[in-house]
């Protein structure tokens, strides 16, 4: 596997002074190069400033490659319209987890290892009585997951790698368990176990859907759609639940407090909460024909309407993933008898205006994957409360295997941003008497 190489250096001057600094310039695979600040304290003195990250390389990562110019989006350098196309979500979780496709021996060895860690310790089955019944999922899901470190505390140290390979499997395989039960809880039905014979997508469905007073078939349509979103969402790289997940690895914590962390992360509606935004928006839409009326709105700019589910703080192209969503719609609506959906017509029109539109295409607004993929997920009779939970489930192998790649670098060392302070300056302290 390649790494880091040296590709020259930058030589910053500090004005007003005769300091400089050389700052190699350093190289990964693929992608643009950066320049290493590390001694940039130490030679002149000063941090640098970059609200929320934007232009900053927190960490070295051979996991997930995005380029957004081009709308690329590879998985340990295989493309994500191959693997949606040809694998399955088990398959990819090993590709994430272990760097490599594997041998046909090596998928069974790994797609047991799942299927057999899906089961939960029933104590912890007990645990969702302490929660309301009307708790939102994602706190369920957030609070269980944290706790797991109380019921699987026998194999919690990171510096063995065969401990954080069984945290691994066991988060992978329960994590769908955890988070369908969080949905019967909210409804009042009776959990449902995982069965060992379906797939990981189907197993996924079933939890969610069957009851025990009748029997429960697992649409192939609906299955392969949900592996999709599996795959499309199992890692993206350096965003916002993946960076919390490492920061909070960098301390040491156990990988369920990491993932549990994630979780929180990953429940801002600024995230993981944007296909939501998207059924929301086009609820308030209500008809194709209020589009233009809308459009203009969104064009206003004393108006504070957002035209939700087109654009990404990567993406400057069309969103790959959302292509391949798409495609997975067009099969869902078709396989559940759909022929007139108003959702799905208003989001096709929008699509088309959006890249054909000069003020959309100017701003490079294309549809992301969060635009087709709630109109999936409520077509499957999923309802809005769970989407960021399923964002949670397929985004779980995507933290542990940054998790784990952060905790075999030996380079790594604990997070700690720097700040630039504007609170008042040193001040003595007055006694309340003499206040006022």
């Amino acid at each position: 596997m390649a790494s880091l190489t040296r590709a020259g250096s930058v030589t910053v001057t500090l004005d007003g002074s005769n300091k400089s600094a050389s700052l190699p310039l350093l190289e990964g695979t693929l992608g643009t190069p950066v320049a290493d600040i590390r001694k940039l304290y130490n030679d002149l003195g000063i941090f640098t400033f970059d609200p929320g990250y934007g232009e900053t390389a927190s960490c070295e990562s051979k996991i997930t490659y995005i380029d957004g110019d081009a709308g690329v989006l590879l998985y340990r350098g295989y493309p994500i319209e191959q693997l949606a196309e040809q694998s399955d979500f088990v398959e990819v979780c090993h590709l994430l987890m272990n760097g490599d496709l594997p041998d046909a021996a090596g998928l069974a060895k790994f797609r047991k290892d799942v299927t057999y860690h899906t089961m939960v310790h029933e104590q912890l089955r007990r645990f969702f009585d302490g929660f309301r019944r009307d708790a939102h999922p994602m706190a369920v899901l957030c609070g269980v997951v944290g706790a797991m470190a109380a019921f699987y505390h026998d194999n919690l140290d990171i510096n063995d790698a065969r401990q954080r390979e069984i945290a691994a499997f066991r988060l992978i395989a329960k994590v769908p368990t955890i988070a369908a039960w969080a949905y019967k809880y909210s409804l009042g039905q009776p959990f449902i176990y995982p069965r060992n014979d379906l797939s990981y997508a189907a197993n996924f469905l079933h939890m969610l859907n069957a009851v025990p007073a009748e029997e429960y078939k697992v649409s192939p349509t609906l299955e392969k759609a949900m592996d999709l979103i599996l795959i499309l969402h199992a890692d993206h790289e350096q965003n916002a639940s993946t960076s919390t997940v490492r920061l909070a690895g960098s301390t040491g914590a156990n990988p369920f407090a990491c993932i549990a962390a994630g979780i929180a992360a990953l429940w801002g509606p600024a995230h993981g909460g944007a296909n939501e935004a998207v059924l929301k928006m086009l609820a308030e839409i209500g008809d194709a024909k209020n589009i233009p009326a809308f459009i203009s709105e969104v064009k206003d700019k004393n108006s504070h309407t957002k035209l939700m589910g087109f654009g990404h703080r990567v993406y400057k192209n069309f969103d790959p993933r959302a292509k391949i969503m798409k495609q997975a719609c067009d099969s869902v609506l078709k396989e559940l008898g759909v022929t007139h959906e108003p959702l799905l017509e208003m989001a096709v029109e929008l699509e088309r205006i959006a890249l054909t539109d000069e003020y959309f295409v100017q701003r490079k607004l294309y549809p992301n994957v969060d635009f087709y993929s709630g109109i999936i997920l409520k077509a499957m009779g999923i309802p809005t409360s769970m989407f960021t939970v399923i964002f949670a489930v397929a985004r779980t192998i995507g933290w542990i295997s940054q998790w784990k790649e952060l905790i075999e670098d030996s380079s790594q060392r604990i997070g700690r941003p720097r700040q630039i302070y504007t609170g008042a300056d040193k001040r003595d302290y007055v006694p309340v008497a003499g206040r006022g």
